[in-house]
């Protein structure tokens, strides 16, 4: 049995391209690996509590779409980050983990012709990589738009060809974005909802990062929606508890946005879908309701950008992230830098090429290396200034 063809210029996934190329190498001192963005700022303390509480429901099925109890919480605490009042029966559905929605949305809502021609998906570049194979999944055409330092590190989407943006069902959009930590401002937001009302596609919107920034919190698709009075069912968002709440492990995430468009979502994922167990729904509605551990590690992470920012004070082109918490640090080759950041001070770091796709412009990755800023305050210090030392000496 063959690959499906449209899958066949897929590469590999980052991290097993990044075990190939440094195979052959040795780490050149201590291994601290700054790859994997997997939170390790503690996790919230009633997680235990909660799970033990409500240990005989893993006896049961849990329901597909989240318990109202779920539901309700990430009704309020939508209401309260963003302003926005969302049903909870019709507008927002629990997911198991927010790459399985970020895949099966596309599925769901992407048409297989738009306007007599084949539907293309708008993706940043570099981007999540979970974004281009939903497309493909979708029989969509995947359109890789440049995230560069000249455009703010976010895709200029207005700036492509009218002819094919008719052709667009959905934009992808992250903010705060993986892998350079640009925030989408409201006036970005704004001229990204005229854009898709103009030429009539949907903006899925990546917010997984959303609690972790520098200064002011960054605003949401669904609000500036609000806002300046856009079509509710033009925005989807993705959200998460593995960055908010440092619970990677969980599992849980949710989708939102307007009615129709979760009918939709909704009947896929009964097919599809596999829901999350109801001792973690109950651990998941906690924490939606809880600020406290939000803040505390919202600290924790506001001081590895200061950190960040004075070890890399002077580096040439060097700009530290407005949330998120990952560093986007320019080299000649992304690479060599990754190679030489092992074998010389033992730090695992991953080429920026590789989160991105070589298009007709080159890949928008190539020049960097990402840097994960996950772990503890000591040990990043020691990583971060090894990187310094080795990459810009």
């Amino acid at each position: 049995m063959t690959f499906p063809e449209r899958f066949s210029d897929l590469p590999d996934y980052a991290f097993p391209r990044l075990r190939k190329l440094l195979a052959n190498s040795r780490p050149g001192g201590e291994i601290i690996n700054m790859t994997i963005g997997e939170p390790r700022h503690a996790m919230p303390g009633f997680v235990a509590e909660v799970l033990a509480e409500n240990t005989a429901e893993f006896a049961k099925y849990p329901p597909n779409d989240g318990t109202p109890e779920l539901r309700g919480a990430i009704c309020d605490w939508v209401s309260r980050r963003y302003g926005v009042q969302l049903d909870p029966e019709t507008q927002v559905m629990t997911l198991n983990g927010t790459r399985e929605g970020l895949f099966g949305a596309a599925i769901a809502l992407c048409p297989e012709e738009k306007r007599g021609q084949k539907p293309a998906i708008l993706v940043p570049n570099p981007f999540y990589q979970v974004y281009a194979v939903a497309a493909l999944t979708a029989a969509a055409e995947p359109v890789y738009v440049p995230a560069r330092a000249e455009t703010g590190f976010l895709p200029d989407y207005a700036g492509l060809a009218p002819e094919l943006l008719d052709r667009v069902a959905i934009a992808y959009i992250c903010s705060p974005s993986n892998p350079q930590g640009a925030v989408a401002d409201r006036a970005y937001w704004t001229s990204l909802l005229e854009l898709a009302e103009r030429h009539d596609f949907r903006i899925f919107a990546d917010e997984c990062y959303s609690e972790i920034y520098r200064n002011d919190p960054p605003p949401g698709a669904l609000q500036v929606a609000r806002e300046t009075g856009a079509d509710p069912e033009r925005v989807v968002i993705f959200h998460s508890l593995s960055k908010r709440s440092n619970l990677p492990g969980l599992r849980s995430g949710f989708v939102a946005g307007g009615p129709d468009c979760l009918a939709r979502i909704r009947q896929l994922r009964a097919y599809a879908g596999a829901p999350l167990p109801l001792p973690l729904q109950r651990v998941a509605e906690r924490a939606w309701a809880d600020e406290a551990h939000v803040a505390a590690s919202l600290a924790i992470y506001q001081d590895k950008f200061r950190l960040a920012d004075e070890i890399f004070d002077g580096v040439p082109n060097y700009a530290g992230p407005a949330g998120g918490f990952f560093l986007w640090l320019p080299v000649a080759n992304g690479e060599a830098a990754a190679l030489r950041a092992y074998e010389t001070a033992g730090v695992r770091v991953l080429p920026g090429a590789y989160l991105g796709r070589e298009t007709d412009g080159g890949n928008p990755g190539a020049g960097y290396v990402r840097v994960a800023m996950v772990a503890e305050m000591d040990e990043l210090r020691r990583g971060l200034t090894r990187l310094r030392d080795c990459l810009y000496d």
